[in-house]
């Protein structure tokens, strides 16, 4: 499922292969090239400090278009070491770099040091990497807990409904997870994150009242598509684009193989025969900008 070791795309996650270029130190994965890009784009952006970080944020989103999609990048082992990787992404690391990269541009920071701190707060829950299990992997806590620490706004989903589902899908499928696999004495660990998940639920937009869900969307939104899909919160994500007044996506997609900004707008994702069911927003929001 999606992302990081976590629900999107999880069924790719079979077969993983690692590879051996990477430079491992005992806190990072990354390859020099990494470094690089991220400090071109911090010095790219850093003159657009004022803008609202909803704008800056899309900014730096179409500045990776055309980057390769990458699965299951975050995968190394139990130990979790923090994994920077612009030269592949896949739907939730898109919009997690944007948004660490948006962070420390607003703090009127340009140095690799400051991103990766960003990186990490957005990545793990409460901001602290504990090896596997603290990785938010479901998006809908990913969602809730960056809600938390100030860093998006869930308001917006208070005028939508609440989900009831059982999110179990990690627990139940230990099996597609290269660390669940190793090491099966996490699977309990995972559960009772889960049956945290459950028992709070999470508030969405149902695709059957798109009108409800356009008066709340704006600009710059991070966006997560619900899944009807038994035990999966979220099955993909990204970054939305306003223009005139319809909505279209900025996400890495595996249908598209790269970055790129959908052919058609957010209502294409939420077809009757598709199992996206409805929208969460994760607002962006910096300090002291106003949230709606």
């Amino acid at each position: 499922m999606k992302n990081r070791g976590s629900i999107i795309v999880l069924f790719l996650f079979i077969g993983l292969q690692v590879s051996y270029a990477q430079i491992n130190t005992n806190e990072l994965i990354m390859q020099p090239e990494d470094k690089q890009i991220a400090e071109e784009k911090l010095k790219m952006f850093s003159t657009e400090l004022d803008l609202p970080i909803s704008e800056l944020i899309t900014k730096i989103g179409l500045s990776f278009q055309g980057t390769p999609y990458v699965v299951a990048s975050l995968e190394n082992g139990l130990e979790e070491k923090l994994v920077i990787n612009f030269r592949g992404l896949d739907c939730t690391t898109f919009v997690e770099n944007c948004l660490a990269l948006a962070r420390t541009i607003k703090l009127g920071k340009t140095d690799f040091e400051s991103f990766v701190s960003e990186l990490k707060k957005i990545r793990y829950r409460d901001g602290i990497r504990n090896k596997y299990p603290s990785r938010l992997h479901y998006f809908s806590e990913w969602i809730s807990n960056n809600h938390q620490k100030g860093l998006i706004s869930e308001t917006p989903n208070l005028n939508g409904e609440k989900s009831g589902k059982t999110i179990n899908y990690m627990s139940t499928h230990p099996e597609q997870y290269p660390v669940l696999k190793e090491h099966p004495e996490l699977i309990p660990l995972i559960a009772v994150q889960e049956k945290a998940l459950t028992a709070k639920g999470f508030l969405y937009f149902p695709k059957e009242n798109i009108p409800n869900l356009y008066k709340h969307l704006q600009h710059g939104d991070i966006i997560a598509l619900t899944s009807s899909i038994e035990g999966v919160d979220i099955n993909h994500v990204g970054i939305i684009l306003k223009k005139g007044n319809e909505f279209y996506l900025l996400h890495a997609p595996l249908s598209g193989k790269k970055v790129l900004v959908s052919d058609g707008p957010i209502t294409d994702f939420l077809k009757p025969a598709s199992k996206n069911n409805g929208i969460m927003i994760a607002r962006p929001v910096f300090q002291t900008e106003v949230i709606k």
